[in-house]
């Protein structure tokens, strides 16, 4: 039997890769509501015989007390604004080309590699763990894995918005097993692909984005790095955030008129359920490694809603967090779904002092959550 070391994994560095469109609230609500007024014309005979509703108007304030949102960044902002399309357009490229979602997880990859330090030579295993898979295969983590010329092994995983947490305690476990030295662990979500921009519930929900985090054993890792204090991962099936698009089906060509195939949710029984679970969830696993909201400088939890970010954090710190305490990218970024913590961890951790400590949390359909409590070293 091969004898391996027990290494302690860590994290070294993390990259970000952001659209260079942003679509601002005022944009996509000039777009619904062109779209509403559209609709309600063609459909005028049955509104007024009482066969269907009248589309209601979106509006800016609507959307920010909501969900926290005020713009969003996305691959293709023309589809989206569009009120005869209501949907990015994405040019599909042959095989022989890298796909887009592996191109902009590289781009994020090459930013935490710059980071740490690290030649793509050094990295032992690539994981490719997001929401919106583009194809079933040829995994796109392998994509990566051959565009960045890593040797080893690769893979895809979905969990939902929870999928980075998941993929960081998969990376660590690969350490700890001796499986790998280096693990790359890529987060490219093309969010507006899934999302029906002509429901005025959910319209404003998402954007696009790609992050990345570096997992590696401790002895390899750059002097100044974030230490792995544990990670806790849950799942509980719910039926209330959904998406039923897979390859025993196909969405209609407008990506209008099935709307099961897009995301859909039962918003407020989300937030009615998620919080507390994820509170709850949160304070077993401080007890566990002996923690309290005292101990913590920082959380960077999922961007979803700004409402249940607050809750969250007020549950665990016994007091209303400021923006320091739990900062918020989803005002510019929208919800980017497995990304949204990572992206938080990225632009909000440079301050940290040796010996602080923090919370990378996220949770989303399944239900799912993860937590990864970090410490700061040198």
């Amino acid at each position: 039997m091969e004898n391996r070391l027990v290494s302690t994994p860590v994290i070294s560095a993390t990259g970000l890769w952001t659209p260079a469109q942003s679509i601002s609230n005022a944009e996509l609500v000039q777009s619904y509501n062109a779209w509403a007024d559209n609709w309600n014309r063609e459909n005028e005979a049955e509104i007024k015989s009482g066969l269907v509703e009248p589309k209601t108007h979106s509006s800016v304030e609507f959307i920010e007390k909501a969900s926290g949102i005020k713009s969003r960044f996305v691959v293709d902002k023309a589809g989206v604004i569009d009120p005869d399309i209501m949907a990015p357009r994405i040019p599909e490229r042959p095989n022989d080309q890298l796909s887009i979602l592996a191109e902009m997880a590289v781009l994020a990859a090459r930013d935490a590699l710059r980071a740490a330090g690290r030649d793509p030579k050094d990295i032992g295993a690539v994981i490719c763990a997001a929401s919106n898979m583009q194809r079933a295969y040829p995994a796109m983590a392998i994509e990566v894995q051959q565009a960045l010329g890593i040797e080893g092994f690769a893979f895809d995983m979905n969990v939902a918005c929870s999928s980075a947490t998941f993929g960081i305690q998969t990376a660590a476990d690969f350490v700890r097993a001796g499986h790998a030295k280096s693990v790359l662990m890529v987060n490219p979500e093309i969010c507006s692909g899934h999302l029906n921009f002509t429901d005025r519930d959910s319209h404003f929900i998402f954007g696009d984005v790609a992050t990345a985090v570096l997992v590696e054993a401790e002895h390899i890792a750059p002097r100044a790095h974030w230490k792995i204090l544990g990670t806790k991962l849950k799942t509980q099936f719910s039926n209330n955030i959904r998406n039923n698009f897979g390859f025993l089906n196909r969405a209609a060509p407008d990506g209008v008129g099935t709307p099961d195939k897009l995301f859909v949710q039962e918003g407020r029984k989300v937030f009615r359920e998620v919080v507390p679970m994820v509170a709850d969830m949160i304070g077993d696993h401080m007890n566990e490694l002996g923690l309290t909201g005292a101990s913590l400088r920082r959380m960077w939890l999922h961007q979803a809603n700004a409402n249940m970010n607050r809750l969250i954090s007020a549950k665990v710190l016994g007091r209303d967090a400021t923006e320091d305490d739990s900062p918020t990218v989803l005002d510019t970024y929208a919800n980017t779904s497995s990304a949204g913590s990572i992206i938080a961890f990225h632009k909000n951790s440079s301050d940290f002092k040796p010996g602080e400590k923090g919370l990378i949390c996220s949770f989303g359909a399944g239900y799912s959550a993860g937590t990864v409590f970090v410490e700061k070293t040198a």
